[in-house]
Parts: structure tokens; C-alpha cells; sequence
């Protein structure tokens, strides 16, 4: 467990002074890592049958396969997988969740849009259980074994953005990205806030309301719980009461339209970003607006086949059964 004691040191000194996970200091030849728009020469591989270990990969020597993961016929293998918006270090943050989704799913490219770490809150009070150990755990092997991870911090990890442009070890840090999709279409990858109007000029009532919003994820909490013991499937209260209002809805869908327009700005044919905590795949005037959502609301991911094929996946129940609700396709 010292190893465990370690981590939890590392990620505490990081929403304070340096930002980062548990990596090395970056090297001068690790600046301005590169990657590419093809699938990385390394592909991950599914691990063989797992055999009978502990439950937290935190006790596990680096490179020992999860425990947990399920045979490879079980694993299902994309092309690319976004997430955002999974705050570790929250009440809110449902991990367990979200290590069921990762267990169960392998990609070439992973793009971590922002807010993975909630600096925010941890600055408030520490919360950190060995779920949320896990989760960087897990992101960290699954760079060592190939997959290529590329990071865009939001307003939550702010703090991280400082060291845009640097590799840490496997994990590129970026202020934004761009990905081409088998198709041929260019994405553009940002979490989105610095196109947020009140966290931009008032930061102060972004504050007030994250502290009102975690109000609202702790009633989704016990409500849930409640589902649960009556043998329900997760469903999320705050982000129904947070659509019946009509101001949320439509900074929604004005948010919506100023990222596809910046994204057009750009050359590109779409965007992919997070923030709002609302999953969704349309077009807006010919362009391709894509939000891969959130794990402490929707439990959602977005994921392009190894076809091309550009969809968004709800993980709202675990392994037991492993269903997986409502997906959304598109082609890309």
C-alpha cells in the first residue's frame, strides 16, 4: 500500500502546485510530443485470463493486467474513445462506472477533453477514494500498452494547461487537438469552457454555481441508491431537472452553436467537446457538433468505430450485465 500512499501524495500536490498525475518530469526531448491521425504502431492487446488477484489495481506492479478485465472476447475495440467531464475528486464522480466502461472497452486513440481532475473541489476538501485511484491507474496502462492518450484540460484542471505542449511519459497535454476520422473528416477537440461566457468574465457565479450543482449530484446520489435497493437502473435526477430549465436549456443550445462556428473558423468539419455535461451528435449548419458528456450525470462516451462510424455510449449499468443503453450513431 505504500504505493497507494504515494499516489494519493502526488495527486494532492497536483491541485496546488503541479497539475499532473503520477509522471515523470518531462525530459526537453519529451516537448511537444507528437502524435498522429493514424492508428499507433503498438496497438493495445486484451490480457489473457485474468488470474485471482486483489480488486484495487493500485496494488498491482505497473504492467500487471486488471484483475478484473474481462476475457477478450468480451472487450470491444474502437478506433477512438473521448471522455471528459469524469471529475475524480468529487462525491459526484461515479468511477465505478466509469472502470467498468474501461475495462470493457480499448481504443487507438483516447482523448481526455477536460475536467478529469476537479481541482475546484479538491481545493475545498480532499476526496479521493482508491475508485478514483483506479481510474488513473488505468489510463496510465492503457498508455503504456500503446493506446495513444492525448490530454485537453478544462476549467476544473485549469491548472494543468500550463504544461500544454509537453509529453508526460505516454500522455501527450494539449490545449486543444485536432483527429481525423477514417472518413476524412478534420475534428477539432477542446473541452469547451473558454467559449463560456460566465466562466470567462464572471467567475465568481461559475463558483456559486458548481457549489449548487453539487447540491443537486448529491440528492441524484441518494436517489439512486434508493433505484438501486429496488433493482432500478441508474438514472440521472440532476440532468432532468437540469433540462425542465428553460435558461439552462438555452445556453445549451446557444453554447452548441458558438462551438460548431468556431470549429468552422477553424477549417474543420467538426468539433468534439465536453463542459456542459449534456451528451449529443448533430449537425448544425452543415457541421458536425459532437459532445461526448459526462460520469457524474449521464455516464456517457463518445467512440468512433473501426469503421468510421462516430457514436455515443451510455454506460449505465456494470459488468453484470453489461447492457449498454441507448446508443446514438452517426457516420463520421
Amino acid at each position: 500500500m505504500a504505493e497507494c500512499s504515494h499516489v494519493q501524495r502526488d495527486v494532492r500536490a497536483a491541485m496546488t502546485t503541479t497539475p499532473t498525475f503520477d509522471l515523470p518530469i518531462p525530459t526537453p526531448s519529451a516537448r511537444a510530443g507528437h502524435f498522429a491521425d493514424t492508428p499507433p504502431g503498438r496497438p493495445a492487446s486484451p490480457p489473457a485470463s485474468p488470474p485471482a488477484a486483489p480488486r484495487s489495481l493500485i496494488d498491482l506492479p505497473p504492467d500487471t493486467p486488471d484483475p478484473l478485465d474481462p476475457p477478450p472476447e468480451g472487450i470491444t475495440r474502437y478506433r477512438t474513445i473521448w471522455l471528459s467531464d469524469i471529475h475524480l475528486g468529487t462525491q459526484g464522480c461515479q468511477a465505478e462506472y466509469l472502470l467498468d466502461f474501461l475495462r470493457h472497452h480499448e481504443s487507438d486513440y483516447l482523448y481526455l477533453v477536460g475536467d478529469i481532475i476537479d481541482g475546484w473541489h479538491l481545493r475545498k476538501g480532499w476526496h479521493w477514494p482508491q475508485a478514483h485511484n483506479d481510474v488513473v491507474q488505468k489510463m496510465l496502462r492503457r498508455a503504456r500498452k500503446g493506446t495513444q492518450v492525448i490530454y485537453v484540460p478544462g476549467n476544473h484542471d485549469e491548472a494543468a494547461r500550463q504544461f500544454c505542449g509537453l509529453a508526460f511519459g505516454d500522455i501527450a497535454v494539449r490545449d486543444e487537438a485536432f483527429h481525423t476520422t477514417l472518413s476524412g473528416k478534420r475534428l477539432w477537440i477542446t473541452h469547451g469552457d473558454l467559449f463560456d461566457g460566465v466562466i470567462q468574465h464572471a467567475k465568481w457565479l461559475a463558483y456559486l454555481g458548481d457549489s449548487l450543482y453539487t447540491l443537486t449530484l448529491l440528492l441524484n446520489r441518494w436517489f439512486n441508491r434508493v433505484r438501486t435497493r429496488f433493482g432500478f437502473p441508474y438514472w440521472s435526477l440532476s440532468q432532468y431537472l437540469k433540462h425542465q430549465v428553460k435558461n439552462a436549456v438555452n445556453f445549451i443550445s446557444a453554447f452548441e452553436n458558438v462551438m460548431a462556428d468556431e470549429a468552422r473558423r477553424r477549417g474543420c468539419d467538426g468539433v468534439v467537446c465536453g463542459h456542459i455535461h449534456k451528451p449529443e451528435i448533430r449537425e448544425i449548419d452543415g457541421l458536425l457538433y459532437c459532445n461526448d458528456g459526462d460520469w457524474v450525470e449521464s455516464l456517457s462516451a463518445l467512440v468512433e468505430t473501426t469503421e468510421g462510424e462516430l457514436k455515443i455510449i451510455y454506460w449505465t449499468q456494470k459488468r453484470n450485465t453489461r447492457e449498454r443503453v441507448g446508443a446514438t450513431p452517426v457516420s463520421a
